[in-house]
């Protein structure tokens, strides 16, 4: 129990896919201007990550390993991604039309975020078992949403800023997000 809270707490802070290992960084900068719609992509990544790590890490151990086709793992984990996508859209249209249509763009973005064919590709080179594919894919998941959001919020605040002219736009958003990476740099002492 221990071994998955040190987990979930490394992926959360300590590893977060965006603001340490640069995965998903499209989605982080470009989704990022409404607290609002951060959450709502948040939640899809969470939805889609998690679901997409237990499909792969099943994909991988019962279909890749025994046929010893591993190699064609980013391929067939693509596949999965986009199917997974297609059926959380479908899903939004019909449950939830203003979420939907709030992310319009967006939702599609998951199938090329690098962050959720990240995840699954570090659970297959590291043999994780099924729940550990699981709970890897869930904290990563909400580290990438706790950071979209937090980030967000801080653009928010910096829309009442009169910055310098030449830092307005995305030479302040760029600034802003590394030093919130510095930050989370912080936390690196707790995987030690």
């Amino acid at each position: 129990m221990g071994a998955y809270i040190s987990l979930i707490i490394g992926c959360i802070l300590v590893n977060n896919f965006v603001l340490t290992q640069i995965l998903g960084i499209c989605p982080f900068l470009g989704v990022s201007k409404s607290t609002k719609t951060a959450l709502g992509m948040g939640g899809a990544v969470i939805f889609v990550m998690t679901i997409a790590g237990l499909v792969t890490a099943c994909i991988n151990q019962f279909l890749l390993i025994p046929f010893e086709v591993t190699y064609l793992n980013t391929i067939v984990f693509i596949l999965v991604i986009a199917g997974l996508v297609q059926i959380l859209e479908i899903l939004l249209q019909v449950i939830s039309k203003p979420l939907y249509e709030a992310l319009g763009i967006y939702l599609p973005l998951i199938t090329t975020n690098c962050a959720v064919l990240g995840a699954a590709l570090i659970c297959a080179k590291g043999e994780f078992s099924l729940l550990k594919s699981t709970v890897y894919c869930f904290a990563s998941a909400v580290g990438f949403a706790f950071a979209l959001v937090l980030f967000s919020s801080i653009r928010e605040r910096l829309e009442l800023a009169r910055p310098p002219k030449s830092l307005r736009g995305l030479p302040l958003t760029l600034i802003t997000a590394g030093l919130l990476a510095m930050a989370f740099m912080g936390f690196s002492g707790l995987g030690n």
